[in-house]
């Protein structure tokens, strides 16, 4: 029935509150859900990094007796390694390519165990019939190797040879005459750093040149490779393997 000069209003529907509460209450608990699954995710990953930092480092193989003569012509064998940890590479001083920048990296390493007597730094030749122990200490001198830390180590041919490929798993090959760039391009080596525990085994090799850059590549930018990663993991290494008997 209708009042005159009146409309009727239909009654209005009041809202649900329990169906915006029901959505609100399960996209919490999804979001909860999600966060719960991300946490154990990072923890698991956490506690993976965890345990491979600190297990053991691998053992590569044992490095065969030598004898060899440091920049002070004094013999060296493996005996008098024994003992201690040493960072070993491998260069020429002749060598216009990677050879500088290595040695320039050794000598970095120098200052970081000034206080550890049980760390050494060791430098063989490829080019022993040139690297005579005075070629070598003058050598030595211009980067302020200290003698009594930092071996450069020449000798024979084969037996150096023997240690660096055998027992180091480093690569020294000659460059044939006809196809060398210039007068000091004889040899292609290792630009690998490689880490030998007191009882003369092999635990690390760590490469510390940037990789070879492809024509039309943009230079890298930022931190080299041996600030970035080679040198912390040097570092590293040596820390644990000092902490090992």
């Amino acid at each position: 029935m209708q009042v005159a000069g009146k409309t009727a209003t239909p009654p209005q529907r009041t809202p649900r509150a329990g169906g915006g509460t029901l959505y609100l209450g399960l996209t919490l608990l999804a979001i909860t859900v999600v966060a719960v699954i991300l946490l154990w995710f990072f923890r698991q990953r956490l506690q993976e990094a965890s345990a491979a930092r600190n297990a053991p480092l691998p053992v590569l193989g044992q490095v065969p007796p030598f004898t060899l003569t440091n920049q002070l012509g004094q013999v060296v064998t493996l005996n008098d390694l024994t003992g201690k940890v040493w960072v070993a590479d491998i260069i020429f001083t002749r060598c216009a390519g990677p050879c500088p920048v290595m040695t320039l990296q050794m000598s970095e390493l120098q200052p970081l165990w000034a206080a550890e007597p049980t760390v050494k730094l060791i430098t063989l030749t490829t080019d022993p019939l040139y690297d005579t122990p005075e070629v070598l200490r003058a050598y030595g001198q211009k980067v302020k190797a200290d003698p009594q830390r930092w071996w450069f180590l020449t000798g024979d041919k084969a037996e150096i040879a023997r240690l660096a490929v055998q027992g180091l798993r480093l690569t020294a090959v000659p460059v044939p005459e006809a196809e060398r760039a210039n007068p000091a391009d004889l040899f292609i080596h290792s630009t690998l750093f490689v880490v030998v525990d007191k009882h003369g085994r092999l635990r690390a090799v760590v490469e510390t040149q940037e990789d070879d850059v492809e024509e039309g590549e943009a230079p890298r930018q930022g931190r080299s490779r041996w600030e970035r990663e080679a040198k912390p993991h040097l570092q590293a290494i040596v820390r644990r393997l000092l902490e090992e008997p």
